[in-house]
């Protein structure tokens, strides 16, 4: 390690090696002068103020990077790279999650304070219904966000790193402070680093300076108290790479980095989707109903000069009773489902939510590489300004395409397919990379006594830089005399559906790397045209989606002429299409109208997809959007769902909902499929809790009014609860009718109260019916009523979800095999439930014989009259889930 001097007097101390905030081996330099306080001379605290070789050894690391087992062991004592919590305590947090209704944190005192006033019995048979239910939804969650995991590591973010000298891909969660990574476009920032050296680096740091811009990073030393935007050698977790590459030092990672320290703000709760607002009102609509049910019954009970205490607890019950406790397991567990599903079709869902937002999608944007087309990409020949084949074009864009040593596309693969620089045959001397600004990328390579820059990109980003032209006689003639047979040359060509680039040159010297600022009086030689196909079966697979009732609508940067083409040959006959320039004269109101009545969005640049995925959101519709790309990071955060592939650069990746293991509308369309049985499995879980539980609750809070005893005892009521929502855990593997999918469905609550009114209701009438019966023909009494009643109000309950959970009859549409299983032991064990040891703890007596036939046949008129009353309501609404 290499330090000023100290001063004439001053001593060096070499004091101690420590830990610096967690973050690795610290020496600490001291330079002492006589009477002095010691001054600090090197810090991790401020790296941007040290030396690459001073850090490298206060991180005891190497330019050839860590070794395996050095790795490990910091691995070890630093912890994985993440700023998630240890999932032991988010396990605890989940467990805990399972009480924080408020009306279960009121059972549970009422049913303490009902134990300290010497009903322990009651109390204590309350506190275990409360916890069996709560252990029962927290083992289902626990179980999905387990399955969720494991899928989870097969679409993991990896990055490269110098490990033992050699350069290799490991886990983003892997890299420990020391490592050396190696960076280039659409790279995540693993941790927060210093640049070891750098090529026309560009960062994207809006979320630590709020600005859309990349900032451009070199290495060097910056002063200690440089504020954190102007860090210029620094690189931050939480960035990604735009355009250039680079190499770096990792000095802190997880929590202790800068995104870390303030993640709380940075780390914005993902938007809430169109599903989970869905769920939001949902529980609203119940709380408003159950918060009215249980101040009027406590009144009237009261009022009738019945136990408080008893009455109090019967209201809390009735509200348990009412609340769809098992909801939030429900829908995990039918999410995990789903996830599993999706899969088993190459799809990997990372954040569950959007499954539900999948099935509900009608707008699926997308570009058309390797969607509709092939996305391989075939060189269908090198051309000179008059369209002729040209060796020198060919030459040139292969020496570009082979040499270059940014991030690997398929564009350059197709080239070097067909012409590769001859091993040590030429030397790279500089390479200014692509980005999307500039659109081009520029390679300066030497030969003998050969010396050229050659640039390749969009032909008129090549054309703004080109001063002349070579003429197919190898003549150079005034750019301006040549653009209109240039550009005529690009139309025909991108009308035959060939992908166009330009080649342009400049004689450069071999004293001096090329420059950004010299990327101009540069001679453009020709074109290169590139051919994609449509895949074999897309018509097919864009008949299947529009089936489905969503639309497909491609954003490229293609122009339009080679839109237009790929459009004809896909089927679409007469294709609207909108181009970035157009966008540019819109505002948002017109391109919301607009953009429903377009297929396709040509010659797009990277900011104004975000711009048209939110307008189409505006306009009322679930978008998903389809990108890998660097520049689709910002589409695929403000979609509905943001979809990505596997081989996807990290950024998009990283801010994708799901991730494709094959890049094919195949695929998707199955996803489509799986996305809307789980919101119907969901949404039956919804009909079952708003129409035997509200009408048995209903029925309950009426009856209170005029028996002179509880229709039944508070912890009858939540044993009905949890009986009938235990098949309810099935549903995830339940059918789905064909009737359920076939268009997108999204959460309607107007539709919700009014099947909850009509069949809350209808289970009432049938109630007050069994009502009757107990008490007019069977004459019964206290213990008699609520035994008859339990067993009435569980086995009708449990039965109606065979009738709701379809809008079809019940012959043509069978529940899956689990559901009627677990349906059937419920049953099976409530009818002989008063027959156990285990009736006498809960009040119950044994029933007279008559009963049951009775029961059979008011059942039996339920879900007949259920089943009439189901095909009378869909038809009249017209609405079906």
């Amino acid at each position: 390690m290499s330090f000023t001097p100290a001063p004439k007097g001053g001593n060096d101390i070499n004091l101690f090696k420590t830990d610096v905030m967690g973050q690795g081996p610290f020496r600490l330099i001291l330079t002492v002068m006589p009477n002095q306080q010691p001054l600090l001379a090197a810090s991790l605290d401020t790296f941007w103020n040290l030396g690459s070789t001073e850090v490298l050894q206060l991180l005891s690391g190497s330019e050839k990077g860590l070794s395996r087992s050095s790795a490990e062991d910091r691995l070890k004592t630093y912890g994985l790279n993440t700023l998630k919590g240890a999932s032991r305590s988010s396990a605890v947090l989940l467990f805990l999650g399972q009480f924080k209704s408020p009306i279960t944190l009121l059972l549970i005192g009422a049913a303490g304070l009902s134990m300290g006033l010497g009903d322990v019995p009651d109390a204590v048979i309350i506190l275990i219904i409360i916890l069996i239910s709560s252990c029962l939804g927290f083992w289902q969650e626990k179980g999905a966000a387990h399955a969720v995991e494991e899928l989870l590591k097969l679409v993991q973010i990896r990055c490269r790193i110098l490990r033992d000298g050699t350069e290799s891909e490991w886990p983003v969660e892997t890299v420990v402070p020391g490592d050396i990574i190696v960076l280039s476009a659409g790279d995540v920032i693993p941790g927060d680093s210093l640049l070891l050296d750098s090529k026309e680096l560009f960062i994207d740091e809006a979320a630590f300076t709020g600005e859309s811009y990349p900032v451009e990073k070199n290495a060097g030393i910056l002063p200690a108290d440089t504020v954190l935007s102007k860090r210029s050698n620094a690189l931050l977790m939480g960035s990604h790479v735009i355009s250039g590459k680079a190499r770096a030092l990792v000095i802190r990672t997880g929590g202790k980095t800068e995104f870390g320290k303030i993640s709380g703000r940075l780390r914005l709760k993902p938007p809430e989707t169109d599903f989970e607002k869905g769920i939001r009102h949902f529980g609203y609509m119940l709380m408003e109903i159950t918060l009215v049910l249980v101040i009027i019954i406590f009144a009237i009970n009261v009022l009738l000069h019945k136990p408080a205490l008893d009455s109090f607890l019967f209201s809390l019950a009735l509200a348990v009773g009412l609340t769809p406790q098992l909801l939030p397991a429900i829908i995990t567990v039918n999410l995990a489902a789903g996830a599993r599903a999706m899969a088993s079709k190459k799809v990997i869902v990372k954040r569950l939510s959007s499954i539900e937002n999948f099935g509900s999608m009608n707008i699926l944007c997308s570009d058309k590489t390797g969607t509709i087309t092939e996305g391989m990409v075939t060189l269908k020949d090198a051309l000179d300004i008059t369209g002729n084949h040209s060796e020198k074009t060919l030459r040139y864009a292969g020496l570009n395409a082979s040499l270059q040593q940014g991030f690997t596309n398929p564009i350059d693969q197709a080239i070097c397919a067909v012409y590769k620089a001859p091993p040590g045959a030429f030397t790279v001397q500089c390479e200014i990379p692509y980005d999307f600004i500039r659109k081009r990328l520029t390679v300066q390579v030497q030969h003998e006594n050969e010396n050229v820059a050659i640039t390749k990109g969009a032909l008129n980003g090549i054309l703004d830089i080109c001063g002349q032209a070579e003429t197919e006689k190898g003549v150079l003639a005034p750019m301006d005399e040549q653009r209109a047979l240039i550009t005529g040359q690009y139309r025909q060509l991108s009308a035959a559906g060939f992908r166009v680039l330009g080649i342009a040159y400049k004689n450069t010297s071999k004293e001096k790397d090329f420059t950004r600022e010299e990327e101009k009086d540069m001679v453009f030689l020709g074109f290169i045209t590139l051919f994609d196909p449509p895949k074999q079966h897309i018509r097919e697979t864009l008949d299947g989606l529009r089936g489905l009732g969503v639309q497909f609508k491609v954003i490229t940067g293609d122009n339009a002429l080679v839109a237009d083409s790929i459009a004809r040959q896909i089927g679409v006959l007469a294709p609207v299409i909108l181009t970035g320039a157009q966008l540019r004269q819109m505002n948002d109101d017109a391109l919301m109208q607009q953009a429903m009545n377009t297929n396709i969005f040509a010659e797009v640049e990277p900011n104004q997809k975000e711009r048209i995925i939110g307008c189409l959101k505006k306009a009322g519709n679930v978008v998903g959007f389809m990108g890998d790309g660097v520049n689709d990071a910002a589409a695929l955060h403000t979609a509905d769902v943001g979809i990505s592939v596997d081989d996807a650069v990290d950024v998009a990746k990283e801010a994708a909902d799901m991730v494709l293991l094959e890049q094919d509308l195949a695929v998707l369309k199955e996803g489509i499929i799986i996305g809307r049985k789980t919101f119907a499995n969901t949404m039956k879980y919804v009909f079952m809790a708003t129409s035997a539980n509200f009408g048995n609750m209903f029925s309950m809070a009426g009856a209170s009014l005029f028996l002179s005893f509880l229709p039944l005892l508070p912890k009858q009521i939540l044993l009905t609860n949890l009986l009938t929502d235990f098949p309810e855990m099935a549903i995830a593997s339940d059918r789905v009718d064909a009737l359920s999918v076939e268009k997108p469905r999204r959460w309607d609550i107007r539709f919700i109260k009014r099947f909850m009114l009509i069949f809350g209701l209808l289970s009432s009438v049938f109630d007050y019916l069994t009502f009757g019966v107990l008490l007019f023909f069977l004459k019964a009494g206290e213990s008699v009523f609520q035994t008859g009643w339990f067993v009435e109000s569980v086995v009708s309950a449990t039965l109606i979800v065979l009738v709701v959970r379809t809008r079809l009859p019940f012959l043509k549409s069978l529940p899956g095999k689990y559901l009627m299983i677990a349906t059937g032991l419920i049953v099976l064990l409530v009818l002989a439930l008063p027959f156990t040891p285990l009736a006498g703890l809960f009040g119950f007596v044994h029933l007279p014989l008559s009963f049951y036939g009775w029961m059979g046949l008011i059942v039996a008129g339920y879900l007949g009259t259920a089943e009439l009353a189901k095909q009378w309501f869909y038809r009249k609404l017209q609405k079906d889930y």
